[in-house]
């Protein structure tokens, strides 16, 4: 079992950019492949990113790909979110999950075990 905190979210304009972090404060995430949702005013929570758990293979949604980048730090039971060029459209509660030794990547919200409270994430344009 993990708990999972996220940090870094803020407000920040169109075209800058933000670190969004989740840290495990209790458990260890080396067993968990990784995954950041996203939920708009008025939206569906949507996948953005994942990572798993061996071999780092990374997945992202196609509206934010070659602009954010996920990565894990297994020594700081970390996992970032580094985005780029934010956009407005990016507005969001930024919430990381967690799903146990799992091989697949999934985009399904239905397929994680552990869940963060979120970051509020504003993009200003």
């Amino acid at each position: 079992q993990v708990q999972l905190v996220e940090s870094g979210g803020g407000l920040v304009q169109a075209g800058g950019s933000l670190r969004v972090s989740c840290v495990a404060s209790k458990g260890t995430i080396s067993s968990y492949t990784m995954g950041w949702f996203r939920q708009g005013p008025g939206k569906e929570r949507e996948f953005v990113a994942a990572i798993s758990w061996i071999g780092g293979r990374t997945q992202y949604s196609e509206s934010v790909k070659g602009r954010f980048t996920i990565s894990r730090d297994n020594a700081k039971n970390t996992v970032y979110l580094q985005m780029n060029n934010l956009m407005p459209e990016d507005t969001a509660l930024y919430s990381c999950a967690a799903d146990f030794r799992s091989i697949t990547i999934y985009t399904s919200a239905s397929a994680y075990d552990y869940w963060g409270q979120g970051t509020q994430v504003t993009v200003s344009s």
